[in-house]
């Protein structure tokens, strides 16, 4: 995509990460097909979206008065405010609208307090996605937001006693082989250039 080819061994990193989801699958305690398709619909809409940002960040500069892309900060706003109608729509088809002035969270400063640190650290998150996606590929960006899974899976098989099993491990293993493989194919590629 985007005309960029991959090699035989991003590819393979790629298999080996659905290879350990399948794994990690096989374990899940509570399968729910409904969970599991409302995961499908947000994987696919979120690699959607880092594809169309990719293009976006680039066509936007010929929209900008120096002709250069928009820093992190601006994509940052932009990309927020352009939120905002889709979440007042979602408000007003919910009628909560009509409820808000009259929530009497609005009117606690601790939670006020709360609201605007979750609102600085969801624009810190917002930024260094952006930053990271204008450095790299979405393929790449994919990859690397995949396999930052996986210290988390071993926390979690730690931290809440799951109990580890030969397909849970097996799940994780197959994890880190395919992040082992992606660095492995990104320095090949570097050192073909």
């Amino acid at each position: 995509m985007y005309g960029r080819v991959y090699n035989k061994f991003i590819w393979a990193t790629m298999g080996l990460m659905v290879l350990s989801a399948v794994c990690g699958a096989f374990t899940d305690l509570a399968f729910n097909a409904s969970g599991y398709f409302w995961q499908i619909v947000n994987s696919a809409f979120t690699a959607g979206n880092m594809l169309y940002l990719k293009v976006v960040m680039e066509k936007v500069k010929n929209y900008t008065s120096n002709g250069e892309r928009l820093d992190e900060f601006s994509m940052v706003f932009y990309n927020n405010l352009l939120s905002l109608p889709l979440i007042f729509l979602v408000m007003a088809f919910q009628g909560e609208l009509k409820t808000l002035p009259e929530q009497p969270d609005l009117y606690n400063p601790a939670f006020l307090f709360v609201a605007s640190l979750t609102g600085f650290v969801g624009f810190g998150i917002s930024f260094s996605v952006l930053w990271f996606l204008s450095t790299t590929t979405p393929t790449t960006f994919s990859l690397v937001g995949s396999l930052n899974k996986i210290p988390v899976s071993l926390i979690g098989l730690l931290l809440f006693e799951t109990g580890i099993s030969l397909p849970n491990l097996a799940s994780v293993l197959v994890g880190l082989a395919s992040g082992v493989m992606f660095v492995i194919a990104k320095q090949r590629e570097a050192a073909k250039k």
